[in-house]
């Protein structure tokens, strides 16, 4: 049954994740579009839009959306899509927010151990490459293009996307401003 399912690969998501929303992408996607098939990759780049776009913590959004779209596509009711939500967004946080419980008191003991400043040390670079990780995931022709379908796609979808990192990196722009730029950029060349 897909709720028992959802609800292991969420878990499994939730404890094995560090570095928050972004780094947890690329976890997310290779377990509903690569090994279980319940999303298209296509269907997980436009949930990622989505997440992006509403309220709340980027990772929950993407569980929830992912939860709620592989129960429809599973052929199930919407109302049941709605129980998809809450199992993947219940689920994902769970084994965290225990863990999290469990150790709080230990760390503020014992932060200054070397051994735990070394655990947090290893951690940090990690934590960078799962954020590169899901952000390589999502180049693919469904978001960016291909050469050989729409080369004018790719090439503006390259040059949006080194447009918004010179702005965000180099000159500190809004990511405000940039999203509503881009947003304006993209509505001038696809439509």
């Amino acid at each position: 049954m897909i709720f028992w399912k959802l609800f292991y690969t969420f878990c499994k998501i939730g404890i094995f994740n560090f570095g928050g929303g972004y780094a947890m992408i690329s976890l997310i996607q290779n377990e509903v579009v690569v090994k279980n098939g319940w999303l298209s990759a296509n269907e997980f780049a436009d949930i990622i839009a989505i997440s992006q776009m509403t309220p709340g913590p980027l990772g929950i959004n993407v569980a929830t959306y992912s939860g709620y779209t592989a129960v429809l596509n599973a052929g199930y009711d919407p109302w049941l899509g709605v129980l998809g939500a809450g199992i993947a967004s219940f689920s994902l946080l769970l084994l965290p927010m225990l863990f999290i419980l469990l150790t709080c008191k230990f760390l503020q003991k014992h932060k200054e151990h070397p051994l735990v400043k070394s655990i947090l040390s290893v951690l940090r670079p990690t934590v960078i490459g799962l954020i590169a990780a899901s952000a390589i995931l999502l180049i693919t022709p469904d978001t960016f293009g291909s050469m050989s379908e729409n080369p004018i796609q790719l090439v503006a979808s390259v040059l949006i996307f080194a447009g918004i990192f010179v702005g965000a990196y180099h000159f500190k722009k809004s990511p405000i401003l940039l999203l509503l730029i881009s947003g304006i950029v993209g509505l001038i060349l696809y439509l």
